[in-house]
């Protein structure tokens, strides 16, 4: 049996370390959206293989550990802050995959075509896709302060 403190110093830091990718979208934003076309198209497509990679493998991990969380301390009031917060990354989740994931098929289409059509395609969808990342942010960020809230209110 995984013990109450191990199970919440690693929902804590799979938690936060999913809040990582979100953060530096957000802190991003200002800038990249006052790129021209040619070179958003040309950051955006190059710099964020890892994102996925790295980010996502730890998001799906921090909410299959918060929902573990929170079924374990079901019984308990901070259970419910957990199910709250396990409900909270997984909209984050349907938000990135909903919103941003579409996106990057529609980019991943035009990555071989003539310069305009991939610079046109980065340019229509930009706005949705870089909003999808600040919405999926925010869910995830609300999750956080739900788990902080569930661990500090178990006893």
């Amino acid at each position: 049996m995984v013990s109450k403190k191990a199970l919440h110093g690693t929902a804590l830091t799979l938690t936060a370390l999913g809040l990582a990718p979100g953060a530096a979208h957000v802190m991003e934003l200002p800038v990249k959206l006052g790129y021209p076309p040619e070179m958003y198209a040309q950051v955006t497509s190059t710099l964020y293989m890892w994102y996925g990679i790295a980010g996502g493998s730890v998001q799906v991990a921090a909410l299959f550990t918060v929902v573990f969380l929170a079924y374990r301390t079901r019984h308990l009031p901070a259970g419910r802050l957990a199910a709250v917060a396990a409900a909270s990354l997984l909209a984050s989740l349907l938000v990135w995959g909903f919103v941003v994931s579409p996106v990057n098929s529609a980019w991943a289409e035009v990555a071989g075509s003539s310069s305009s059509e991939f610079v046109s395609a980065y340019s229509r969808l930009r706005s949705r896709w870089e909003f999808g990342h600040v919405a999926a942010f925010i869910g995830w960020l609300t999750g956080w302060f739900g788990l902080v809230a569930a661990v500090r209110n178990t006893p």
